[in-house]
């Protein structure tokens, strides 16, 4: 047993599972039992995103007559459709050409000529996408939801409107409803997408052709991958960036460091720096540029933009304002620890919510609101979902940055392990990253892990269940880890914040 699980357990950072958004309203849902003979649901769920889908079978599971009713006619939402999975399946593919490319003759594979195809690489994602929400469907089948296609708004706490995809009209009837709507891209000012010079995420997921040269407007999660996807494939990618960094929510020590390895791809970075317009007149882009904190303009040309400044919460057209939910001044819907809204019988999960916009919380969301909706107790802790950039190398971190615990002003230690110095990462020459863990300088209690590496995002959940569990450093460095993976990086990290590693 580590010794750390003799010390004393109490720690200046112990917090609660649960994340309270607005503690002033009072919880307002009971058990309604199971559904009835009649048409009225147990549930609704409005959107069939991660969270919607997943509120939608758990509820089903519990016994509840669920209905869940989705606008776009294919389950998964953004995420599986136009977000998640499309992007990591072309990531993935141009993954392999750049490597195929580039490294495969150092492994003694040569290949006298590599092309793109790129109409087969977007069948591929395509049918990716296409089985994913299929298979959603049947799951749906399994748990008996009803599922209705077609756009929904609220005629009251109890009722919704849907004008289904086959032009007609239904209303269904529901004790208890979800509003699980996910978000929308965020326009900028002066800026019209239109999805081929100009494109938004989605757009970017179903161009023709490589462009020559590409403008990334963000350099956030989505603008990153998607200008690591295309730059790949041969563009010339210059990522613009308002703030004065990358990735604001990284810890500042793996952020600088990612930098350089997407610099070393040939990505450039123009940061603080502000687009005042675009012009697409002629045959080119051609973009404004001042400094962020004003300064002179400058003009950079291009063959296609990609507006990546972030998303923001879809409720349009729900009706929101006439049954009263509440909402914050960023438009997100205000709901109590059990995802109660201030209107009885109304929840929300996901996007629409305050917390990190992201498919993996928002199915965390869904099972815990249904499980409050039976009476049962729900549980997500915001402070432990994972972030991953799904680049290469990726980063995938999880807990409190450096900085962070410096705010708070915690005595800590620091421990990190390179990937040069790990036997996995040597063999299969890919060895760039490093895993920098932080814990309680009292208790030992990790208080965050931050990894760079390649498949950093399999890589995480180690830590994720050992901060779940309020493990401490010393309790990863004591496990065993199979030898050779790159997770023993993860082990020689723990055993250098508590004490020293053994192979550097």
């Amino acid at each position: 047993m580590a010794m750390a699980s003799r010390r004393k357990a109490t720690s200046l950072l112990a917090s609660s599972r649960h994340l309270y958004y607005g503690s002033k309203y009072s919880w307002i849902g009971s058990y309604r039992g199971f559904a009835s003979g009649s048409e009225e649901n147990d549930v609704i769920v409005i959107g069939g995103g991660p969270g919607g889908y997943v509120a939608a079978i758990k509820a089903a599971q519990l016994g509840f007559k669920t209905t869940c009713i989705e606008k776009r006619g294919s389950l998964g939402g953004t995420c599986l459709n136009v977000g998640c999975i499309p992007s990591k399946a072309l990531l993935h593919s141009s993954h392999w050409y750049h490597e195929a490319k580039h490294s495969f003759a150092n492994h003694g594979v040569k290949i006298s000529s590599v092309e793109v195809d790129l109409p087969a690489m977007m069948a591929q994602k395509d049918k990716a996408v296409s089985n994913l929400t299929k298979g959603i469907e049947g799951l749906f089948k399994k748990n008996k939801v009803n599922y209705v296609k077609g756009y929904g708004k609220f005629l009251s706490p109890s009722e919704v409107s849907v004008e289904t995809l086959d032009g007609g009209n239904t209303v269904v009837k529901g004790k208890n409803i979800i509003v699980a709507t996910g978000s929308d891209i965020k326009s900028l000012p002066g800026i019209t997408i239109d999805e081929e010079r100009i494109v938004s995420s989605t757009g970017a997921l179903a161009l023709k052709e490589v462009p020559k040269r590409l403008v990334v407007i963000g350099a956030g999660y989505i603008g990153l991958e998607m200008g690591s996807v295309w730059g790949r494939l041969g563009s010339e990618v210059t990522v613009v960036e308002f703030a004065p960094d990358i990735v604001p929510t990284m810890d500042a020590e793996i952020r600088k460091q990612f930098q350089r390895a997407l610099e070393k791809q040939k990505i450039k970075f123009m940061l603080k720096t502000k687009v005042v317009s675009v012009d697409t007149s002629g045959n080119t882009v051609k973009l404004i540029l001042e400094p962020s904190a004003g300064g002179d303009q400058t003009t950079l040309e291009t063959d296609v933009v990609l507006v990546s400044a972030g998303r923001v919460p879809f409720t349009a057209g729900l009706g929101l304002e006439k049954l009263g939910v509440e909402t914050d001044k960023a438009g997100r819907i205000l709901v109590n620890h059990k995802f109660a809204t201030n209107v009885p019988g109304v929840y929300a999960i996901g996007d629409v919510i305050p917390g990190p916009m992201l498919a993996h919380k928002a199915e965390e969301d869904g099972v815990a609101c249904v499980e409050y909706i039976a009476g049962k107790e729900g549980h997500v802790d915001y402070d432990l979902v994972p972030g991953v950039v799904y680049t290469h190398p990726e980063v995938a971190y999880v807990g409190k940055t450096e900085e962070q615990v410096k705010t708070l002003g915690v005595d800590y230690r620091v421990g990190k392990f390179p990937f040069l110095a790990n036997s996995r990462a040597k063999a299969i020459d890919d060895a760039e990253g490093v895993v920098k863990i932080l814990a309680e300088k009292e208790t030992d209690k990790i208080l965050g892990v931050h990894i760079m590496a390649p498949n950093a995002g399999e890589i995480i959940h180690e830590a994720v269940l050992a901060l779940h569990y309020g493990a401490s450093s010393e309790d990863i460095a004591r496990t065993c880890h199979a030898h050779p993976t790159m997770s023993e990086a993860v082990k020689e990290a723990a055993m250098a914040t508590y004490d020293k590693p053994i192979h550097i």
